[in-house]
């Protein structure tokens, strides 16, 4: 059936015997010193409304809200503020939020560039083929290719990278080598490439390169694409709830946690980087890093963290 005026979702659910109602956005902008006062009839204090204000506009209030949610009483739908809770407050989880992820990005970087060598070096190496990386006979779900493929592309078309003009006007071949489109690509291109490798052996001389096996290598490659990602993109992390859920071996190789640990919270990335950073950087300081940024923020809430009791103890950060 064709309609000369389409009927909207809703009507079609009420014409399905279903009702679904969805409210219109009526909120309007205002200005930081609009939104500053809304803040204090709701009982929030500010010492130094003239620097209050500024910091609301730089930040943005949409991005600053998310920090001043924990200072809310319950239920939060009635936006009032606890007792004693100040804006300085908020704004030193903001502070702590930005260092954590300055901390966290500048240990995931010696992560990526590890496991892109590690996948580049392994499969060039097995398979004899500079090229693999744009062969399709190299990997099993050729739907997959041909999407890794179109990135590829892409990439190659606003590469500014002067290997990539040099490879360019040197060579015949339609694709530069794997080592070079592995430096232009996104990591969790790379990882999706990785997954689709062909043979199975392959995959698991890269994942056995940091001790573990196929399906936990590829789960907590995913949760450094996404901690990544999250901190290149300036968004909170200190209390998140993350939604991915990770794999976990039964029986590791290397030192790795005992105690019970929500795998959803920012703790278990953090122990995630720290095990791939012991085999890349073995005397690393990201312990000694995050017991500084703590102790700089005495006041933030390291259960909201995920950090159990004790967990400075564990084999992983002892």
């Amino acid at each position: 059936m064709q309609y000369e005026n389409p009927p909207s979702l809703l009507t079609m659910l009420k014409s399905a015997g279903r009702f679904f109602y969805m409210a219109q956005y009526t909120k309007t902008y205002q200005s930081p010193s609009q939104l500053l006062a809304l803040l204090k009839s709701r009982g929030l204090t500010v010492n130094d409304s003239a620097k209050a204000e500024s910091y609301l506009r730089r930040i943005g209030y949409f991005r600053f809200s998310a920090y001043l949610y924990p200072l809310l009483t319950i239920p939060k739908d009635k936006h009032i503020f606890k007792n004693g809770s100040t804006f300085n407050q908020a704004l030193n989880m903001y502070r702590f939020d930005r260092q954590l992820r300055l901390l966290m990005f500048n240990q995931i970087e010696k992560i990526e560039i590890a496991i892109r060598s590690a996948i580049v070096n392994i499969t060039s190496r097995e398979t004899g083929n500079p090229f693999w990386m744009t062969e399709p006979n190299c990997f099993y779900d050729n739907n997959q290719f041909q999407k890794a493929l179109q990135y590829i592309d892409d990439e190659l078309l606003k590469s500014k990278e002067d290997f990539i003009a040099h490879f360019s006007n040197t060579y015949s071949d339609p694709y530069p080598p794997s080592w070079m489109l592995a430096e232009i690509l996104p990591f969790g291109v790379l990882t999706r490439i990785y997954d689709n490798i062909k043979s199975n052996q392959i995959r698991k001389q890269i994942a056995q390169e940091f001790s573990l096996n196929v399906p936990v290598f590829m789960s907590w490659l995913t949760i450094i694409t996404v901690t990544r990602n999250n901190c290149c993109h300036h968004s909170r992390v200190w209390n998140r709830t993350f939604a991915l859920r990770a794999l976990t071996m039964r029986r590791m190789t290397r030192p790795w946690i005992n105690l019970p640990i929500n795998q959803q919270k920012v703790f278990f990335s953090l122990c995630v980087i720290k095990y791939f950073l012991d085999i890349i950087v073995p005397q690393n300081d990201l312990k000694s890093k995050i017991f500084s940024l703590l102790s700089e923020y005495p006041e933030i809430d390291t259960t909201a963290m995920g950090f159990p009791q004790g967990w400075d103890s564990e084999p992983l950060w002892r």
